[in-house]
């Protein structure tokens, strides 16, 4: 049996991510901190092929404990954001950049590593063009940086990495704060958002999309491995407006004004293609319109915003 090592396991994306893996028939390893108390892999615990280890990913002893017995490796831990990653730096360097560097110094050539990292990398794209894995990288935030130092030595090993685009839908651990996740909160919720700097671009995938192109990755890895990919929706290379306008498509009552003055704080404005994703004939499942329909039932359950990461 294949064992796989998720650090951060526990987080918006493991939890969908590891038991995903479970049911593919992988044994799994989970460290995570567990810095946000959340309890959303009680349902893994049920297998006998799940195992929780609580600890830091920056802990050497520990890691090469871990390491020894997996055969695929997948670095999820990290400080997700901007915001965050500005809130506390050296965590943010340590964890997104460091710990990952230590994990590619210890593995050996025969395990397997699948890094997520991000399109932030792109920071301001050109206008009116593609980002594609061949596009410079101008991060323009800790977050953005400390990922693709992260990301550049996962390649230098022949590794793998999933440029992800802004990632929804529903989680066990939730997000709020991620973008397509909080314009559908308020609008379930305030009815009403206002905007700032409404013409920025961005692209986007589901989380169910992103557990099965790691799955995917695992399958296909001697013919896909030492290269970047950009993962994302073909048709969701969309602004903040016309994100606003199509989930006012499923909620008339959903008001959202730009605001004449001020500006987002977080300038990232580009348009990615995925063409080299699709090429390996992955295909994605979930589009924004069932995204959409799936956040506002879960909405209907979540009725606070403690699972922002900010």
């Amino acid at each position: 049996m294949t064992h796989v090592l998720v650090t951060g396991g526990a987080g918006y994306l493991g939890s969908i991510l590891v038991p995903a893996l479970l049911r593919e028939g992988f044994a799994v390893t989970v460290l995570d901190s567990f810095l946000w108390k959340q309890n959303s892999l009680l349902e893994c615990c049920a297998s006998e092929h799940f195992t929780v280890v609580r600890g830091d990913c920056r802990d050497e002893a520990l890691m090469k404990k871990l390491l020894a017995r997996a055969d695929v490796v997948i670095p999820l831990a990290a400080l997700v954001g901007a915001p965050l990653c500005k809130t506390d730096p050296l965590s943010a360097q340590s964890i997104n950049s460091e710990a990952v560097r230590m994990i590619v110094r210890l593995l050996s050539p025969q395990q397997l590593l699948l890094y997520p990292t991000t399109n932030s990398g792109y920071g301001i794209g050109e206008k009116g063009k593609f980002c594609t894995e061949e596009s410079p990288l101008r991060p323009i935030s800790l977050y953005g940086t400390s990922k693709m130092e992260a990301e550049s030595a996962v390649l230098e090993k022949n590794g793998m990495s999933f440029r992800l685009a802004t990632v929804f839908g529903m989680s066990a651990r939730m997000r709020i704060d991620l973008l397509v996740n909080d314009f559908v909160h308020r609008a379930v919720m305030d009815r009403a958002v206002v905007i700032f700097e409404g013409h920025f671009k961005r692209n986007y995938i589901h989380i169910r999309d992103v557990a099965r192109v790691f799955i995917y990755g695992i399958r296909n890895y001697e013919t896909m491995r030492g290269r970047p990919y950009n993962v994302g929706l073909d048709d969701a290379n969309l602004s903040k407006l016309e994100l606003c306008a199509k989930i006012k498509e499923h909620l008339p009552a959903f008001v959202f004004l730009e605001a004449p003055i001020g500006e987002d704080p977080d300038k990232r404005d580009y348009i990615i293609s995925n063409t080299r994703i699709a090429s390996t004939g992955f295909k994605t499942e979930w589009g924004l319109d069932r995204g959409i329909q799936e956040l506002i039932k879960g909405f209907v359950i979540l009725r606070n915003s403690i699972y922002s990461n900010v």
